[in-house]
């Protein structure tokens, strides 16, 4: 349901020439609670620029914007404003899945339209939409004589710093966001020096970053940049412009040297900055969100959120592996029948299956045809009488021609055995085109993906995929993607997560959207598969990230022998996947995080809490309880001796009747976590 509240028209158009423009009539517009101002401007070289303040204080300098292309002039300066326009928008929305229930979209709106004063007097527009919580901008060309095709060599739009923001970024890597968090000075980032992290495929050609990268002001004011609604387009990286203190966009190119090729009418993704008075603003933002289309699925029933296990964590402890051919293969039909004995055991409703198809030992993958001892049907039989759906799974290992090829009949089986969920895998270079993963090819070809999954009704968890976006509320069967530096680093790679990562990236990637991290690890040393390898927590910091991480998608990552009768494992029975609110209740990027969801349709909170390398007592108010109504509190926390090295098994569970009136006191481990499960009585 979406519900307008109002839409107002505030200014008319009008037309002027820029030297005609006074300072006290250029273009601008804020956000509904006045705290952020945007304000458009000409340079005396008549270059478009804006610039932003917050409560009055500038924040982004006067910042240019422009574009180069092939075979035609740049479109950088000498343009004039022929008009603008502002006018109000205000609706609620429902969220089919999500943080919350309903969202607010709530927005000034200011349209200004430029001309060149040169030939070839081509025309474009910026729209710029200010929230509460942020703003966006883009870019808009109408179709126009002499710019029917147009190919972009680089866009040029800037953000100026007003200050050398502390930073928290990844490399700005063409091919994979796999990379370890680093916390620099603006005037330090080095992004070439991490060229050597080791992911599977890899492309950093400018000191450059990813977004979303979120900054800290000396003044205490937080900043995250991004994108929304990223379509037909390169995706942005932000380049390092240290002299003049400032990033500006470095499209993702292509093996042809273009970064975008298109034709007008188009317009760009909306370039975006969040503003946070405390870093818990920033992941309660649902800027990202409201940048995109509503919803344009009619049946959305068979979209369902899910917890899930799945053979996959013994495939990267090496228990088992994806082929046959290595006589230990980990998808049998025996196997999987294990996994949904236990699912349906505990209350969980999903089975991912990795490895079920031909072509793992070296050829094209076959996604039709199961190997001789994955009997597809029967698991899928099986599965559906004890109530746990089947999770298909596509590794493509970048084969993006092989995997279009198989596309349509790889989905009609899935929707013909009632298969509603799949994974999709694109490691390693792309193939055989040697396209980059997050060029404007491969976000077209994930579109085409996820459009054609909706089709056949398949939700979709996409890994080494493109960034989110915004697009899971134009297609809510785009569930969740990794796009980060998952759980299984920590099974097989030499530098293995430490114990602050999880404590940066709801602040950083968590910002784009869902994430399919895979907690729930509960034997966090397996020295009888990886002596030399482990899970940098303690458990009830894994029983935390349930709640800390949202993803409409949840995996227990562990093995069932692992799991077995464990206490702990109620609280994974318990949490939800799908809310009805989500409130940050405190939290420093790198430091700690605490989190507190409201199920959908019922009266349960569940909190998370988590920290970095250090101990912590982090004093908890319950006001967010409803009144009069006592609660059964569930209390998973550290042990007193607990450490995420020393003695990570170390867990206490405790009881409590508390109500909105209380407060409660965790103490957190080393490289710890508080998971509390909170139920009306």
């Amino acid at each position: 349901m979406k519900k307008i509240l109002f839409t107002c028209l505030i200014l008319g158009v009008f037309s002027c020439q820029k030297n005609m423009i006074k300072e006290d009539t250029l273009p601008e517009v804020s956000s509904p609670d006045k705290n952020i101002r945007l304000v458009v401007s000409l340079t005396n070289a008549g270059e478009p620029s804006y610039a932003v303040f917050w409560k009055d204080q500038m924040v982004i300098d006067t910042s240019t914007l422009g574009f180069d292309f092939l075979d035609a002039s740049p479109l950088k300066d000498q343009v004039a404003i022929e008009s603008m326009v502002n006018n109000s928008f205000d609706e609620e929305w429902d969220m089919l899945w999500g943080e919350q229930a309903n969202v607010r979209n709530h927005y000034n709106r200011l349209l200004v339209t430029f001309k060149e004063e040169k030939a070839p007097n081509r025309i474009f527009q910026l729209e710029f939409k200010v929230y509460n919580d942020g703003l966006g901008f883009r870019y808009i060309f109408p179709e126009q004589e002499g710019m029917e095709e147009v190919v972009i060599m680089d866009e040029n739009t800037e953000f100026k710093l007003t200050g050398d923001h502390m930073c928290w970024w990844i490399p700005g890597d063409w091919d994979i966001y796999e990379h370890l968090y680093n916390n620099t000075r603006f005037s330090e980032i080095d992004a070439l020096a991490k060229r050597d992290q080791p992911v599977a495929q890899t492309y950093i050609p400018e000191n450059a970053v990813n977004t979303p990268v979120t900054m800290k002001t000396d003044g205490g004011l937080y900043l995250s940049f991004h994108e929304a609604n990223l379509s037909n387009y390169s995706g942005m990286t932000l380049k390092v412009d240290a002299e003049n203190q400032a990033w500006v966009s470095e499209l993702v190119g292509s093996p042809q040297g273009h970064k975008v090729k298109t034709s007008t009418p188009f317009q760009t993704p909306w370039r975006t900055i969040q503003f946070g008075e405390s870093a818990g603003d920033l992941i309660e933002s649902k800027l990202i969100v409201n940048l995109n289309e509503p919803n344009v699925l009619d049946d959305t029933d068979w979209i369902q959120p899910m917890k899930y296990v799945g053979i996959w964590w013994e495939l990267h402890l090496g228990k088992t592996t994806w082929d046959m051919e290595s006589g230990r293969h980990g998808a049998t039909t025996q196997n999987a029948k294990r996994y949904i004995d236990f699912a349906a055991q505990k209350g969980l409703n999903g089975l991912l299956v990795e490895g079920w198809y031909t072509g793992w030992n070296g050829g094209k993958f076959d996604f039709v045809t199961p190997y001789a001892d994955y009997d597809l049907a029967e698991v899928v039989r099986y599965g559906k009488e004890k109530g746990v759906e089947l999770i298909a799974h596509h590794e493509t290992f970048s084969n993006v021609e092989n995997y279009d090829n198989q596309l349509d009949t790889a989905f009609a089986l899935l929707e013909k055995m009632g298969i509603h969920a799949i994974k999709t895998g694109y490691v390693g270079p792309i193939s055989p085109s040697k396209e980059y993963h997050h060029g404007q090819f491969m976000v077209n070809h994930y579109r085409k993906v996820l459009e054609q999954a909706a089709v056949h009704k398949i939700m979709v968890n996409a890994h080494e995929p493109i960034k989110p976006t915004g697009l899971r509320r134009t297609y809510p069967n785009m569930m969740a993607r990794e796009g980060l530096r998952g759980q299984e680093f920590n099974a097989w790679s030499a530098d293995m997560n430490p114990p602050e990562h999880t404590v940066i990236f709801p602040f950083t990637r968590m910002l784009a959207g869902p994430i399919d991290f895979t907690p729930g690890i509960f034997n966090l040393k397996f020295d009888e598969y990886k002596d030399k390898n482990q899970v940098n927590t303690t458990l009830t910091k894994q029983l935390a990230l349930y709640v800390t991480i949202f993803s409409p998608i949840q995996m227990a990552a562990d093995l069932p022998e692992h799991y077995g009768d464990h206490p702990a494992f109620q609280f994974i029975s318990d949490v939800p996947v799908n809310w009805d609110q989500s409130i940050v209740l405190n939290g420093e990027i790198g430091d700690y995080l605490t989190i507190v969801r409201k199920e959908r349709g019922a009266d349960k909170w569940f909190l998370g809490s988590i920290t970095d390398e250090n101990s912590r007592e982090l004093d908890i108010q319950l006001d967010f309880l409803s009144e009069g109504k006592k609660y059964r509190a569930l209390i998973y926390r550290d042990g007193d001796n607990a450490h995420w090295d020393d003695n990570p098994t170390e867990y206490v569970i405790e009881e409590k009747t508390v109500d909105r009136n209380m407060s409660l006191s965790l103490k957190l481990a080393p490289g710890g976590g508080t998971a509390i499960s909170f139920f009306a009585e």
